[in-house]
């Protein structure tokens, strides 16, 4: 083989640039497929709806990953540079002269640079320092922001905010977005655009160099790269998709207020990226999928899904720092080993009781809720598809009784469990 091909491993930067731009097709290639498939088996336009939630959600959390997972940096005003791009698409909307002889699926385009106008103005002076700093500026930047969104309300809308009508862009290929399944393929088609090419940028040179300056800052400068500038063009990357994601927001609910924008919305991002894991590329999906969920669908059952959601969050924070897909690849030992099938009953022994315990502990929270908020003399509640009545003592014995033996069940079998973790992620040579 000629010596052009090979790569030198006493060099970093040669081993760094061979390579680095490989992209994995197959997980790619399924992802679309399910995608594009998704559809066709939740039909209604409510599921569709989720699913465009979903997108856009995925799409601001891998950007927000972009400076937490890649380059350390912590932002508590993050969802402005969406927020800022999603209004920028809404005025190009309310402009007939331009919108009416622009394609719907450009108007993102217009969202990201926006969001990288604003990121690359904040990034001059908040990526010369890492850490607490960068973070209180981001949370100051973040409300002032949101409290320009009253005052201006030239751009911003005030209050009301802003709304348009997408349906007066230009049509594209005869498609003229009226229905909710020509705006979600829009979405998808921005959604696998924006995650290859995020994917693709972790994977240069650049994107190498803020996992470096993220672990040690110092070490980077002294092989002579700047912390600051790698950190620079990092959040205005991540400005750039945020934005993206903002305009997808406006082209799918036709309306932005103040609430897109404020330290709410970027603590929720915050949130989503936590819950995924910001170690791993998947993580920020996992986590966009689990809260849109948990927000969509278990909100319709209950009032307390933030409360759920909350202990989910500091759990996961607790127990599992890597987040969920730092729980599934804590798997990958055991799988390489061939031994992950020895898992599969301790799994079963521990982790059925403790879903059973925990909705008996939720059974006692709804219940206690209903008893202190319901109307006067409104007694019957629906809990888990049975109508009862909260204020005898039957329902609240059994949650009890089922809370405790499912708790029980799995503190009696969690040594086993750990025992056939051990065992699983143990080599046969070296097992005792």
């Amino acid at each position: 083989m000629s010596d052009q091909f090979t790569t030198d491993p006493a060099k970093p930067a040669q081993r760094m640039r061979a390579g680095a731009m490989i992209l994995p097709l197959s997980p790619w290639i399924i992802a679309a497929f399910l995608l594009c498939v998704l559809p066709f088996i939740f039909t209604n336009n409510s599921a569709i709806t989720i699913m465009n939630q979903m997108a856009i959600t995925i799409i601001f959390a891998l950007a927000y990953n972009m400076l937490l997972g890649q380059g350390g940096m912590l932002s508590f005003g993050h969802a402005v540079y969406a927020g800022v791009g999603g209004f920028a698409c809404m005025h190009i909307i309310n402009w007939d002269g331009f919108f009416s002889g622009l394609p719907l699926p450009l108007l993102p385009v217009f969202g990201g640079l926006m969001g990288m106008g604003l990121a690359t103005i904040v990034a001059s002076f908040s990526t010369r320092k890492a850490g607490t700093v960068f973070a209180m500026i981001s949370l100051g930047v973040g409300e002032l922001i949101a409290a320009c969104s009253v005052i201006i309300v030239a751009f911003f809308g005030g209050e009301e905010g802003i709304s348009g009508d997408r349906t007066y862009g230009l049509p594209f290929f005869g498609v003229e977005f009226l229905q909710q399944i020509e705006v979600y393929y829009l979405i998808v088609f921005w959604l696998m655009l924006s995650a290859i090419l995020m994917y693709l940028y972790s994977r240069t040179p650049m994107g190498r160099m803020a996992n470096a300056v993220r672990d040690n800052p110092e070490r980077a400068e002294f092989l002579g790269y700047s912390a600051r500038w790698v950190r620079f063009y990092s959040f205005v990357a991540s400005g750039f998709f945020a934005g993206i994601a903002g305009a997808l927001f406006a082209i799918n609910y036709e309306i932005l207020t103040e609430e897109n924008l404020n330290t709410t919305q970027s603590g929720i991002i915050l949130l989503v990226t936590f819950l995924g894991g910001v170690g791993f590329f998947f993580g920020p999906i996992l986590g966009a999928i689990v809260f849109t969920l948990v927000q969509t669908v278990l909100s319709l059952q209950t009032e307390l899904w933030g409360f759920y959601l909350g202990i989910i969050f500091v759990a996961t924070v607790m127990f599992f720092p890597g987040g969920l897909a730092g729980l599934i690849m804590m798997h990958v030992p055991a799988l390489r080993l061939g031994k992950l099938g020895h898992l599969g009953v301790p799994y079963l022994k521990t982790l059925l009781p403790a879903a059973i315990g925990t909705l008996g502990a939720a059974a006692l929270v709804e219940m206690t809720f209903h008893v202190r908020h319901a109307a006067t003399g409104d007694h019957e509640m629906t809990l888990f598809w049975t109508t009862f009545d909260s204020h005898s003592f039957l329902p609240w014995i059994i949650a009890g009784v089922v809370t405790f033996v499912g708790f029980a069940i799995t503190r009696a079998t969690a040594s086993a469990l750990v025992e056939a973790w051990n065992e699983a992620n143990t080599p046969e040579g070296m097992s005792r």
